[in-house]
């Protein structure tokens, strides 16, 4: 008999939902089952969105560019055509995994001091150094769409910035969520003029139930339908790009007390024009027969979920001793990050990769963990050139203070895949809004350690020219004996790896279903002092993993906000997203189980 783990009261619950047989489709719900092709998303007009293009034929990739081209719209403070993202895809006719890297890159003239302050030589606060010009990367989530488009899609992406400009125009309902995020960031949106006029109308959010349009975004759209990407990195829309990043459009009347001088930004259009999607082969690793892929640097996601995941295969772990699993779970998450902080960045060779993510490096590091006794973080980053026990002499601090992003999956009815998680970095990015263009621009370059971390060893992560900053997202596709068996991801700044890696351990180690695993509380451990928890969590096992010598900083009310799919055979989907985090997700299938 399974034995299911204790799931907090708090959280609602999470038996799978059969959605009646409909002449309309249902309204999407957090989780659904059935076949013909599945999307989970944070917001219902977004995986409405992406299920319609599946309805009329369209593949996943169609599906999943609509998805995050109207994701711009609704969720326009983690996400939108300012940022960029991962995006991992599984082709189900080549039976091959492929990635996509539209991370933001910095400034052709950016340095290492880049955000050491030349006044004092001290590094900027981070407030300081997000609400300005000088956080803003050359935006890559366009491109990725266009980029997937071409090489899988079967509709032009012009069809998605024409349907997404629908919803711009005639708007959304304005949810508790979306007015909370205004709310929020209401000082920092006060500084600037165009961010004012479209999310502060009269000087506050706008209330919960009204509409919330963007007709300057839908005229963005359509433009980019007409004329291409190109009008974006090389011209008009590129121009207002970096005019806004160069010459802040600072409010006459700013609402409240900003601490900090605006600062201006060096992007160039020769920047924007030189911009180029990558494509690198995605991270591999295995667990319990399973093949785990993922996103390989500038996002060190996958190559530490994969070291997370082998260093927990050396364990005989299992449902009946959960605090076991998460004893060893919250250590596994510790040395990967301080593994992640020493080798992983955007020039990291291959070899290093992968190298972290062997089966040899996770018994070198598991070695390591005792069943009885817990860290004390910071933990040493092991020894890459070596193959015993020992860890090396120096630890880490922690780094990569960004919390919002989004997520997105989606699989069609021939057996393709989506896992994109895409971004603009904090919630509200650098808080601009571009003039006339409606949308919201990143400020991914704090993802770049403004100093070095690792003592008297290089850190991989110092910006440079023209370099991408180090990212936690983790998109990540499973495989079983070739074919897809799991997709999921999630957003939360650094926590992102340890969500996603918790919903594997509760997937795969602990028995639960998808949507049970998505719905657990969860911890997050990134090599600090103290672990990082939901209330539920650290209520219903806090005394005993404090019991090994763990330790819990201040609770975090939410940790990410998780989407994924789960293939059951026989062209079988479960999809799911968060039934209470931010404010609730929404999945759906083409034909639903009656």
């Amino acid at each position: 008999m399974r034995i299911l783990p204790v799931l907090a009261a708090s959280l609602l619950p999470v038996a799978l939902v059969a959605a009646p047989a409909a002449a309309s489709p249902p309204t999407p719900g957090p989780t659904a089952s059935g076949y013909g092709g599945a999307v989970a998303s944070v917001d219902p007009t977004a995986t409405a969105a992406g299920l319609d293009v599946l309805r009329r034929g369209g593949n996943a990739v169609d599906a999943a560019v609509a998805v995050a081209a109207t994701l711009g719209v609704t969720e326009p403070f983690s996400s939108g055509i300012g940022g960029g993202g991962f995006f991992v895809y599984y082709d189900a006719r080549h039976h091959r995994v492929s990635t996509i890297d539209g991370r933001e890159t910095g400034p052709a003239t950016m340095t290492s001091t880049y955000f050491i302050d030349p006044a004092d030589g001290q590094p900027y606060d981070f407030p300081e150094a997000v609400y300005s010009g000088l956080s803003t990367g050359v935006p890559g989530s366009l491109a990725t769409w266009d980029a997937a488009a071409r090489n899988w899609g079967t509709r032009p992406l012009a069809s998605a910035l024409n349907d997404a400009a629908e919803v711009a125009d005639r708007g959304f309902r304005v949810d508790p969520t979306f007015n909370s995020q205004i709310a929020a960031d209401a000082v920092q949106f006060g500084q600037f003029s165009s961010t004012t006029k479209l999310y502060l109308p009269g000087g506050r959010p706008p209330a919960v139930g009204t509409t919330q349009r963007n007709p300057d975004l839908a005229r963005t759209y359509r433009e980019l339908a007409r004329k291409g990407i190109g009008d974006f990195y090389r011209g008009a829309i590129g121009s207002d790009i970096v005019r806004t990043v160069q010459h802040p459009p600072l409010a006459s009347k700013p609402i409240g007390t900003w601490a900090y001088p605006i600062r201006p930004g060096v992007l160039t259009q020769r920047d924007l024009a030189a911009y180029r999607v990558r494509s690198p082969a995605p991270t591999h690793s295995d667990f319990r027969g399973l093949d785990v892929y993922g996103m390989s640097t500038p996002s060190s996601g996958g190559t530490a979920v994969s070291e997370a995941l082998n260093i927990l295969e050396q364990f005989h772990l299992s449902p009946a001793d959960m605090t076991k699993v998460l004893h060893y779970y919250l250590e596994a998450s510790a040395l990967a990050f301080a593994d992640r902080g020493r080798y992983v960045g955007a020039y990291t060779p291959q070899p290093v990769l992968s190298r972290l993510a062997s089966d040899s490096w996770a018994r070198q590091r598991a070695c390591q963990i005792s069943p009885t006794k817990a860290f004390v973080p910071p933990v040493a980053p092991g020894d890459i050139h070596a193959s015993g026990c020992t860890p090396a002499a120096a630890s880490a601090k922690p780094t990569e203070q960004g919390r919002s992003t989004t997520n997105l999956t989606v699989a069609d009815k021939w057996g393709n895949v989506v896992e994109y998680t895409l971004t603009i970095e904090q919630i509200g990015g650098n808080a601009m809004v571009v003039p006339g263009r409606g949308f919201l621009l990143n400020n991914e370059l704090t993802d770049f350690n403004f100093t070095g971390t690792q003592g008297a060893a290089p850190d991989p992560n110092l910006p440079g020219p023209s370099k991408r900053p180090r990212s936690s997202m983790s998109p990540t596709i499973l495989l079983k004996d070739g074919k897809p068996f799991l997709a999921v991801g999630s957003p939360g700044g650094a926590t992102i790896i340890t969500t996603v890696l918790q919903i594997l351990v509760n997937r795969l180690i602990l028995g639960m279903s998808l949507p049970e695993a998505i719905a657990a509380p969860r911890a997050s451990q990134r090599n600090t002092a103290g672990i990082q928890a939901e209330p539920a969590f650290h209520a219903a096992y806090g005394p005993a993993l404090e019991a090994l010598g763990h330790t819990f900083g201040a609770d975090s009310p939410e940790l990410g906000a998780a989407t994924g799919i789960e293939f059951t055979g026989h062209g079988g989907l479960v999809a799911a997203a968060e039934p209470v985090r931010r404010g609730s997700g929404a999945a759906g299938v083409v034909h639903p189980t009656s």
